[in-house]
């Protein structure tokens, strides 16, 4: 396993210190305005997805296009765009750096979905669910595959090295979160780090990259990989609320999810710390066989125990410390809109 300067600050901290509180977003900005801000990019990312989804086999055109097309927030790719755009960026090659990170994010997706034999994702049956788990990991490999081909094209060896370390590093993370399931003794910091690679490097890649194509890599590369790991961390910690907390409808999958595949998500990690010793004899059990028989009792000591907000709290910390890494950039719309993103990751209910 490898860690760069981004990745080095695994704990969130101690919860109990006072963290501003939401909204960040400068004023006049909401995430429909920076959604604007950027449309006629997102557009062309958009169009150049479903080309280069584009095969001669026909089950990879169909599969890839559900699960491409199944209402995805496209948050990576929108980290490329305004990343590139806030340090000064008038090419194009980023909206082939953001498609290339939309298919890597997806072949995970699809990777995930099979590990964890998801049934549904973003309130649809998951790829697996209708055509297999052979397809789905088949068709995940076409994907990674094909952003490698659309990375060379780019022509930038610091493209391939980021993307690629970040490819690995998201494999890592896969087998560190396998290892860490059905394991009550999984401490927060083990988790956190399953986050960091798992997750938040995709982000933090994402952001460096903007900076890479700009040619300001040594002006504004580690700010904006900063950036990217501490909002993908707050996003995927706001994942964790939101299994316990969220309307199925709303979120797209169903609650509980975690504690099913037997993962030790922070919340349960917290109640663990500071549960009862019938609370933890509890959420052990739960952890230790996974299952939906718990989840009752198991939501009622999330509850008393103040998990939630624990997790909430650490998720706007990650949230402030990116807000902080962007203070290197010059004053842009597109700054503004990086900013307004981060407080949209810890407001969303979805």
């Amino acid at each position: 396993m490898h860690l760069d300067s981004a990745d080095m600050n695994l704990t969130a901290g101690s919860p109990a210190e006072e963290v501003p509180s939401p909204p960040f977003t400068p004023p006049g900005m909401g995430i429909d305005q920076v959604y604007a801000l950027v449309e006629g990019d997102r557009r062309a990312v958009d169009a150049l997805i479903q080309r280069r989804l584009h095969s001669d086999v026909v089950l990879i055109n169909q599969l890839g296009r559900y699960i491409v097309n199944s209402g995805g927030k496209r948050l990576r790719p929108l980290l490329v765009i305004l990343s590139a755009r806030a340090v000064g960026y008038r090419g194009e090659n980023h909206i082939q750096l953001a498609a290339v990170v939309e298919f890597i994010h997806t072949a995970t997706l699809l990777h995930d979905d099979v590990v964890d034999a998801s049934e549904l994702r973003r309130g649809r049956e998951t790829a697996n669910a209708i055509w297999g788990n052979e397809a789905a990991v088949l068709v995940g490999d076409f994907l990674y595959s094909r952003s490698f081909q659309m990375m060379v094209e780019v022509g930038e060896m610091r493209v391939m090295e980021i993307l690629s370390d970040a490819t690995n590093t998201i494999a890592e993370g896969e087998v560190m979160q396998l290892l860490n399931c059905h394991d009550p003794d999984t401490t927060e910091e083990r988790y956190l780090a399953v986050i960091r690679y798992k997750t938040a490097k995709l982000f933090e890649a994402a952001a460096r990259l903007g900076a890479v194509l700009a040619g300001r890599e040594a002006d504004y590369g580690e700010p904006l990989a900063r950036y990217g790991m501490h909002l993908g961390t707050a996003y995927q910690l706001v994942d964790d609320v939101l299994d316990y907390s969220a309307d199925s409808r709303e979120m797209g999958k169903n609650v509980g999810d975690d504690l099913a595949e037997g993962k030790p998500t922070l919340p349960l990690i917290h109640v663990l710390r500071h549960g009862t010793p019938e609370q933890v004899r509890l959420v052990r059990r739960a952890i230790e066989e996974g299952g939906r028989e718990f989840i009752s009792p198991v939501m009622a000591a999330i509850e008393s125990t103040d998990a939630l907000e624990y997790t909430a709290q650490s998720a706007r910390r990650e949230a402030v410390l990116a807000i902080e890494a962007l203070e290197a950039l010059p004053a842009s719309s597109y700054k503004d809109a990086l900013i307004t993103l981060a407080d949209f990751c810890i407001q969303r209910t979805y």
